[in-house]
Parts: structure tokens; sequence; C-alpha cells
């Protein structure tokens, strides 16, 4: 580790940046890892279940993280942070007594597809913040050598037969458009209530807090509903949720802030039913040799639509592309931007349920039942 740190300062590169990339790296191996462990070790009839057990846990450390953060920050150090996430390792020693042993497959890590795949999309993210040419030429080059990398490697980081999979491949879209939306929207709530009804960062925490905790109930109830009506009844729910919150919090901004903290339940509570049905869903399209790099590859989407969502909310905000209209029943002008991009958040999840409505139909239902056995 030393030398690596060495070689970065050699390179003009913080020791933190370093320092952020590894632990960045073994945070999303987490996510992706559960997913699998749900995907492979419970039946379809009780997944949706465990399912909403981990959005709702998920939302609980949410909702409670930043409270400890702060606590630890003034109480001790910010530094004192990075200590928590050791407590983890607790845990291993109980996945290795609970989860059956698995024989090792031959193969090897394709670090060349892994890499082309982080640059390409860092590329992106870079075009939307300084939006100069050759970022976005070099995102599009690495994302071609990608393709032809894959359809060339012996053990490619992303299968492209999965590609083939009709359900599968609808999942991804569906949940790039609605993570990215959430993502947004978690975003820019923070900033609205800073710009427009000046706010402090401990107030805008205590309005987010209803809602976060929310999820944690729901997210549950979101997984028991899932089992019993069906994944579509829970993401057309969840889908519903979010589009109704949008346009009310659209229609509030600027006003008194706690309304804006009541508007947001609905999207908590609506993600939380989203993401809990749509995991399911995805995870019924794959085969049990394909749960790996399939529900990896759909929490590789969320991550990525996640920081495509975050960099494009605040490119559209500074370049001030959503002063467009002027919603009558706002009361300030500062208001403006942030009511006119709700309404397109609204807009792409009306888009994203058509889409999810075409693709899992009755037929796709089949499809499914076929994938899981």
């Amino acid at each position: 580790m030393d030398l690596h740190l060495a070689l970065c300062f050699r390179l003009g590169i913080p020791r933190s940046s370093f320092a952020r990339a590894v632990q960045g790296a073994g945070a999303s191996a987490i996510p992706a890892l559960v997913m699998v462990v749900v995907a492979r070790y419970f039946s379809p009839t009780d997944r949706g279940k465990v399912f909403g057990l981990l959005t709702s846990t998920v939302s609980f450390a949410i909702a409670v993280g930043p409270v400890v953060g702060g606590f630890v920050s003034s109480s001790l150090h910010w530094t004192y942070l990075f200590v928590i996430p050791l407590f983890t390792l607790i845990s291993i020693p109980f996945f290795n007594q609970i989860l059956p042993e698995e024989k090792r497959k031959e193969g090897s890590v394709d670090i060349l597809g892994a890499a082309l795949v982080a640059f390409s999309v860092a590329g992106i993210i870079v075009y939307l913040s300084f939006p100069h040419w050759y970022y976005l030429a070099a995102s599009l080059a690495l994302f071609i050598w990608f393709i032809s990398h894959i359809l060339k490697a012996k053990d490619p980081f992303i299968e492209p037969s999965l590609f083939r999979n009709k359900l599968l491949r609808g999942g991804l879209i569906v949940g790039f458009l609605v993570f990215c939306t959430v993502m947004g929207i978690m975003f820019v709530i923070p900033l609205m209530l800073a710009k427009v009804n000046d706010l402090g960062t401990s107030t805008i925490g205590l309005i987010l807090f209803p809602g976060a905790m929310c999820a944690v109930i729901f997210g549950t109830i979101g997984g028991n509903l899932a089992d019993k009506k069906g994944n579509n009844f829970v993401v057309f729910i969840g889908l519903g949720l979010l589009v109704i919150s949008l346009v009310a919090i659209a229609l509030l901004v600027g006003h008194t802030p706690w309304f804006i903290s009541a508007a947001l339940l609905p999207t908590y509570v609506g993600f939380s039913f989203v993401q809990t049905a749509l995991a399911n869903r995805v995870s019924l399209t794959l085969s049990v040799s394909e749960t790996g790099v399939g529900m990896g590859l759909f929490n590789l989407i969320s991550f990525i639509s996640g920081a495509v969502g975050t960099a494009l909310v605040a490119k559209l905000l500074d370049g001030g592309m959503m002063d467009f209209y002027k919603n009558p029943v706002l009361n300030s002008v500062a208001a403006i931007p942030y009511s006119n991009l709700l309404i397109i958040f609204a807009a792409v999840i009306i888009v994203s349920g058509l889409f999810y409505l075409r693709i899992f139909t009755k037929k796709a239902a089949g499809e499914t039942s076929e994938a899981a056995a």
C-alpha cells in the first residue's frame, strides 16, 4: 500500500483521492454481493420480502448516518468517521459460517474491461461538469473499445449474452431512468431548501429525516406486497407515488419547508417500493448461473445512474436552462428552476412507467418463469 501511495505522490495524485478510490471500490462491491446472495440462495417466493428488508436497512442507514456523522464530527473529529466502517469486519465470520461453500470456477478477472467501464463513465461525468468535446469523445472511444473487448475476451467483465435477455435489458433501462431521477432529487432538494428557503444543514437534515424513516417501514411492506400481489403491482404504486410527490413539491417550492417535508414522504416510500420490486423482478429474469454477473450489472447501473443524475442536475441548474417557465403558484423567483426541474423529473418517471409496462407484459412473465427455472 505504501508503494502505491508513493507512486500517487510521484504522479501528483493526492493520497486522499487514492484512498477514496479504494474505499469506493470496496463499498460498491458490498451491495452487489448482497443482491447476489439473495438471488442465489432465496426462493422466488421469498425474494421480495428479503429485498424489502434490505431496502429498509439501507434507508435506515441513510437516515441515521448523517446524525451519527454529525455527532462524531462535533464530539471527536471527522477523521474518526473512517473507523466506523471497520466494524463491518465483524460480519465476515458469520458469512463464512452461514453461506454454503462453493467451488471456485476457472477463469480470471477482466481488469481491462473494468477499467474501460470506469473511465468511460468518468469521462461522461467530467463532460457534464466541464463540457469540452474531447471529454465526450474520449468517453465514447473507451466505450467502443469496451464493447470490442468483451466480444473477444475469454472471461469478459460483462458477459455479452446477458444483453440478449429482453427482460434484463428492460429492467436495466428502467432502473437507470428511475435511479438517475431519484438521485437527482436527493441532490437537488437540499440545494433547493438552502437557496430558496435559506435553511442551514441541520434544519435540512430534519426536513429529510421523516421521509427516510418512512422508507425504513415501507421497504419491508413493499417486499411483502411484491411476494403477494406481484412485482408489477408494487412498481406501479411506487412510480405513481413518485409522480404525485414530485408534482406536489414543484408546486410548494418557496413555501413553508415543512410542506416540502410532508411532500417528500411519498418520494421515499415510492422509491423504496420501486427499488425493492425492480430488484426482485430483475433477479427473476436470470438463471442461477447468471445471478452473479446479472445482479452485479444491475447494481453497477444504479451506481452509474446516481453519478450521472447528480452531475446532470448540477449542469442544468448552473447553465440556467431551467428558467424557461414560471409556475403562477410560485412566490419566489429563485424557486423557478427547481420547480421546472421537478416537473421534468415527474415526466421521466412517467416515461419509465410506460416503458416498464411495455416490456413486462404477460408474455414477459412467462419468459421470467422460464429464466428463473
